[in-house]
């Protein structure tokens, strides 16, 4: 009975056996744009039969239905189980230990410095106690009271200087102990991460040595697409560098990983929908035209906006004012003006409701600090069509793609050995020379651009060693693989992603890309004379939607948005208003014309538009403006007259392509007629 009782005691001690606490480490992590998939490897030892292993250290973030684990071999898994532990608690900040190896240091140091002063003072007190000079014991001459003064003098300085100096640096210290016992309270007084812990049951045929992979999803973390657009100046080719800014506050840090950005969303739902018949009933007009929503896939949010400014247009680019913009799930919200401008604070949500009446409204994450929205019409929601105008703001540029020179791609790149007496040139590989450089050193397919530089090009950059010419290379950041659904870049380089939140930007690729540049105005629009940079075969790039720096002729020209779903054949970015081209739009009044014929009413629009070149340069300049066109057989637009611009019927687009020289001026007219039946009215 007694060894039975024992046995019973000793049985939970036998079933804890073979439950072990497993450490792992994180061996890639791949980023979505909202969430993150963590790849982890961990190695230990399992027993015949059944084995618990525990792996600590975890995310408390986990998508515990994404759970993984792969390299079981002949090992199966009985049960797996996600729990937090808040007990064990990871460092809520690395740099505690630093701040307190400092503190301790710079105590030591104020300990040696306050020994220096306390030697120092019972120095001066023995000069001080013998200073007296007693002439009843010895007689002193003159000479020898001077040079004991002298000396009591010089000695009593230093001693009070250098006591002066030692606590200078006692003072500096305890300013620096102050406030790093400060940056401790905060972090102390934070919010300490738990664990998260995955346990997992596996059953071994034999003893063996497991090998896992482990991999699950984890909220709170994503990437924002990011570019720097830079261009030296007119006739140069366009810089476009392509980053991913990285975030995450998982709780544990991603240190040294390798790390991929996938265009992915794994949060979305991706079941496809079912479509059935649709039965026709008699519904109000107020929730007829409120259906009518746009909701738009592809906009991924950017956790760190904080405030979004933009403009709001209707289908011909005019503004729109009086737009009703909120934060959904929220009071927060505005209005557009008069101009179709718009701001707001958005602290928290995540989308904006943009709603105008007889427009669709539309739904857009918050995915850049410059969301610019064209509203479209609900025609079902009037209770009759009007004249409008058609157009586009963004407009590409005819003229001729310009070849960039000294660019090729796929090259073959050959030292001086290979040719028989050529001086070698200079090779830039990354922005660093490299010497020796043969063909063979670098694997072609790493290569993103090539540049040659000859002549006093590349002497002026690079001195002398330029003087062969220089060849500039740049290679590739990122591995870019295409999958069906998503595209993954592989990038090349390990990253540190700290848990705090912080954005750590990762360069994708850099790529360079010929460029056309023009100025654009649209009169009809506003009075800007705006210089434009296009550029065709975008595409290749998987460029996603977001926030992008321009650069020209090496100064930072402002902030604009890419945004690919929008954009048709040519890419086209704004690199500045230039100030020095004026434009002019002035509509002729004809007091004449006869306002009205039978039963119609007539209107005779003439609009004349001038240009003036104020620059000692010539310039190319596209000009744009339009005539309505009718959607209503009741109006009629009729005597077009477009002179000398190209006419788009279909949209009613009018462009003039000019070339005008220095401190010149051009003028272009056109005009129309409407007519419609009296007593109505129409937004002409």
């Amino acid at each position: 009975m007694k060894n039975t009782v024992i046995l019973f005691l000793l049985a939970p001690l036998f079933l804890l056996a073979n439950s072990t606490k497993t450490p792992s480490k994180i061996k890639e992590v791949t980023v979505y744009l909202s969430g993150a998939q963590i790849t982890r490897t961990a190695s230990c030892t399992l027993h015949e039969g059944s084995n618990e292993v525990i792996f600590t250290g975890l995310s408390h973030k986990i998508d515990e239905s994404s759970i993984q684990i792969s390299g079981l071999g002949h090992v199966s898994i009985l049960s797996i189980a996600y729990d937090i532990n808040y007990l064990e608690k990871s460092e809520s900040n690395p740099k505690i230990k630093e701040w307190e190896d400092r503190i301790e240091a710079l105590e030591y140091e104020i300990s040696l410095l306050k020994n220096t002063i306390a030697g120092l003072e019972e120095e001066e007190k023995v000069i001080t106690s013998n200073r007296i000079v007693n002439g009843d014991s010895q007689v002193l001459d003159l000479e020898r009271m001077k040079q004991i003064g002298a000396y009591y003098r010089e000695r009593i300085t230093k001693i009070k200087n250098e006591i002066f100096k030692t606590n200078l640096n006692i003072n500096k210290f305890n300013l620096e102990i102050n406030d790093l016992r400060q940056q401790l309270a905060e972090a102390n007084n934070g919010i300490q991460t738990p664990q998260g812990e995955i346990t997992i049951t596996f059953d071994a045929p034999i003893t063996t040595t497991l090998n896992a992979t482990l991999s699950y999803l984890v909220k709170d973390a994503g990437w924002v697409p990011n570019y720097d657009i830079k261009s030296s100046g007119l006739n140069a080719p366009i810089s476009l560098a392509y980053k991913g800014n990285v975030y995450q506050n998982t709780g544990q840090d991603w240190k040294n990983v390798k790390i991929s950005l996938s265009t992915g969303n794994p949060q979305y739902n991706i079941s496809k929908p079912t479509i059935e018949a649709h039965y026709l009933n008699f519904v109000s007009a107020y929730n007829k035209r409120n259906a009518a929503t746009t909701s738009k896939k592809g906009y991924a949010f950017n956790p760190y906006v904080k405030k979004v400014t933009g403009t709001v247009t209707d289908e011909s680019g005019a503004p729109l004012p009086g737009v009703n913009i909120v934060v959904q799930g929220t009071s927060m919200g505005t209005t557009s003006d008069f101009d179709g401008n718009y701001t707001l604070e958005v602290p928290s949500g995540k989308e904006l409701t943009y709603s105008y009446i007889g427009m669709h409204t539309q739904e857009l994450p918050i995915y850049s600090s410059i969301i610019n929205v064209r509203m479209e019409e609900d025609a079902q929601s009037l209770d009759e069509v009007v004249v409008t105008g058609y157009g586009t703001a963004a407009v590409g540029s005819v003229s001729p793609e310009r070849a960039l020179s000294g660019r090729a791609a796929g090259i073959s790149i050959r030292g001086a050995s290979s040719i028989d007496s050529t001086p070698e040139p200079l090779y830039i590989i990354d922005g660093v020379p490299i010497d020796n450089f043969t063909e063979g050193d670098l694997d072609e397919n790493e290569i993103q651009d090539v540049e040659v530089l000859k002549g006093t090009n590349a002497s002026s950059i690079y001195g002398n060693r330029g003087a062969n010419g220089v060849v500039v290379i740049t290679t590739k950041k990122s591995q870019m693989q295409e999958g069906a659904t998503k595209t993954e870049f592989a990038i090349k380089k390990p990253y540190t992603i700290l848990a705090n939140g912080d954005i750590t930007a990762i360069e994708v690729n850099t790529f360079k890309m010929p460029a056309t540049y023009e100025y654009f105005a649209a009169p009809v629009l506003n009075d800007n004379v705006y210089l434009t940079a296009s550029f065709k075969d975008w595409e290749q790039h998987q460029l996603l939607p977001g926030e992008a720096n321009i650069y020209f002729e090496g100064t930072y020209a402002g902030k604009t948005v890419i945004d690919p779903y929008t954009t048709k054949k040519e890419m086209i970015l704004s690199l500045g208003i230039e100030h020095n081209i004026s434009v002019t739009r002035q509509q002729d009044r004809n007091f004449k014309s006869k306002p009205f014929v039978g039963s119609n009413r007539i209107v005779d629009r003439t609009y004349v538009l001038e240009v003036k070149n104020n620059k000692n340069t010539p310039i190319s300049l596209k000009l744009m403006d339009r005539i309505p066109k009718s959607q209503n057989k009741e109006i009629k637009v009729d005597d077009v007259s477009t002179n000398n611009a190209k006419y788009d019927e279909s949209k009613g687009l009018l462009t003039w392509n000019m070339t005008l020289g220095p401190k010149s001026v051009q003028k272009e007219i056109f005009s129309f007629q409407v007519k419609f039946p009296k007593g109505r009215y129409i937004s002409l």
